[in-house]
């Protein structure tokens, strides 16, 4: 059965199961370098190889942080809390609607994701990870892998410390 997009089913809040310490160091351990690199290039021409690659990663990743496998993972600026695990899937924080005690608008009875993030980042150092802008979610890349797209460098440019120079309005008016 498909699980609803809004209400009492998926999405929901998710606290991650292994601290953001230990989500960082195995962040730094799994860092780009040249042999994952290589790795995710040759994933990427065994459709075989990468489709067994990308199940064990929506597993272990579903299981330890909510992941909703977006292929733009953002759990390294978000405290490794999913931003994606939030109802209204907005990655660039909360948007109204966390209750005073910091619980979920939509599911009141569960903590906020944005909440459950920045207390993590904080306890990791990493609070000004949060001021990121993250760019919205490509849904092209939805149920791809993110540590792929990682070591290509697909998502380099995910988060930014400024905005965009110009912005363009979206209808222009005579």
């Amino acid at each position: 059965m498909k699980k609803p997009l809004f209400g009492a089913g998926w999405p929901q809040p998710f606290a991650p199961r292994i601290s953001a310490e230990l989500s960082y160091g195995l962040h730094r351990i799994l860092a780009t370098n040249a042999l994952y690199r290589w790795f995710a290039a040759e994933l990427e021409r065994r459709p075989k190889m990468y489709r067994i690659f990308t199940a064990l990663e929506r597993v272990t990743k579903q299981r330890i942080y909510g992941c909703r496998m977006c292929g733009q993972c953002a759990l390294p600026t978000t405290g490794y809390a999913c931003p994606m695990t939030c109802p209204k899937q907005i990655r660039n924080g909360p948007r109204g609607g966390v209750s005073p005690e910091g619980n979920c608008e939509v599911h009141p009875e569960m903590r906020c994701v944005w909440v459950i993030g920045s207390e993590r980042a904080t306890r990791a150092g990493r609070s000004s990870d949060l001021a990121l802008l993250h760019r919205p979610v490509d849904y092209r890349e939805s149920n791809r892998s993110s540590w792929v797209n990682y070591w290509l460098g697909r998502d380099a440019d995910i988060a930014t410390e400024q905005p965009p120079r110009k912005l363009l309005p979206i209808v222009q008016v005579s």
